[in-house]
């Protein structure tokens, strides 16, 4: 079992140089805990990004980690020139010393992509557009490519990524239908929302990864993400995760209530409390959170758990304290429980 991260860099209330670097400050935490992945996301023209370039600041974050891998989750592929994009991605992967994964998407917000000069019925069209081309890049060492939004011919590519034949690839499968495509591509998958949908797009995947011939290498990462804070006791952790709570989530349906609309496939309360009944929050102490991630993990059939630990206005102290506590207490207890997750589920 492998344990991650996940960063929305949500506004804090602070100054932005003051923000960034209390997060490099985590990232090294991160990296001395042990955690396999710091992934981050990408949004536009809302408080629930203060990166919108994931490029720019894991740069920084390559800098100051030796071992964690790094990576966005996602780049959203259809607001990128291709060429572009390749040539980031092999900067970032040799800047990391070959420890940069690649995560890919679309975009969840129609309203960003569309303040990007995007049409939203566009995207998923651009979006394939930009995958086939990065990966002939990475790959190929040119772009021979004829399409409906991007035309190359024989452009060189006069970079390489560390990593060959390209870094590894994440997708973020928002349901059991769109886990096939990735299964097929070798691709780490990551999911979240109920455990039953988990579960679901974990079977797909593993089904479907079963059925093609990969060859006896290292299978990919199949997991999902929560909201995590740890603290002293559950009175403690729970305090502070709602404090923080009310902050993030005026970040989340920013764009959403200004706009119109609502994501497809999160919907989140105003308090934290519905969020941790429903296993979405994984709220307490070391030995609360420790159980209910067990129970998750036993039901998901999953071999990675990814956290957003840090979020709204919490404090550096508080986000380190209780990244620390998963740390030493959370995550030894379980480097063993998906030790049987790639096996046949038993018949009924």
């Amino acid at each position: 079992m492998k344990f991650g991260i996940f960063d929305q860099h949500d506004a804090s209330g602070r100054a932005l140089p003051e923000h960034y670097e209390q997060r490099l400050a985590l990232a090294e935490v991160y990296d001395r805990c042990g955690f396999h992945i710091y992934h981050q996301s990408e949004h536009h023209s809302t408080p629930l990004s203060t990166t919108p370039s994931p490029s720019v600041f894991l740069a920084a974050v390559a800098q100051r980690t030796k071992r964690i891998r790094i990576g966005p989750l996602v780049y959203i592929l259809p607001l990128y020139n291709p060429l572009r994009l390749v040539e980031e991605i092999c900067m970032l992967d040799g800047l990391s010393g070959g420890r940069f994964d690649i995560g890919i998407g679309r975009g969840a917000s129609p309203h960003e992509v569309r303040f990007m000069g995007v049409a939203p019925e566009k995207a998923l069209d651009v979006y394939r557009e930009v995958h086939d081309i990065v990966m002939q890049g990475l790959t190929m060492g040119r772009l021979d490519y004829q399409g409906a939004h991007f035309t190359y011919d024989g452009v060189p590519v006069a970079m390489a990524p560390v990593q060959r034949p390209h870094p590894p690839v994440w997708y973020v499968a928002g349901s059991a239908d769109s886990a096939g495509w990735p299964a097929r591509m070798g691709y780490n998958v990551m999911s979240s929302g109920p455990v039953e949908r988990v579960r679901s797009i974990s079977s797909a995947y593993k089904a479907e990864y079963g059925r093609c011939d990969h060859g006896d290498g290292e299978r990919p990462l199949v997991g999902f993400n929560r909201f995590v804070f740890v603290g002293e006791t559950d009175e403690q952790a729970r305090a502070i995760a709602a404090r923080a709570w009310k902050v993030f989530v005026v970040s989340f349906w920013r764009l959403w209530r200004d706009f119109g609309g609502a994501p497809l496939t999160m919907n989140l309360p105003d308090t934290i409390e519905p969020v941790i009944a429903s296993g979405a929050a994984l709220v307490g102490s070391p030995e609360t959170v420790r159980r209910a991630l067990a129970e998750q993990i036993a039901a998901t059939g999953v071999t990675y758990f990814e956290g957003t630990f840090v979020f709204g206005d919490m404090t550096f102290a508080e986000a380190r304290r209780s990244i620390e506590l998963f740390a030493s207490d959370v995550m030894p207890r379980l480097q063993d429980a998906d030790a049987d997750a790639w096996a046949p589920a038993p018949a009924l």
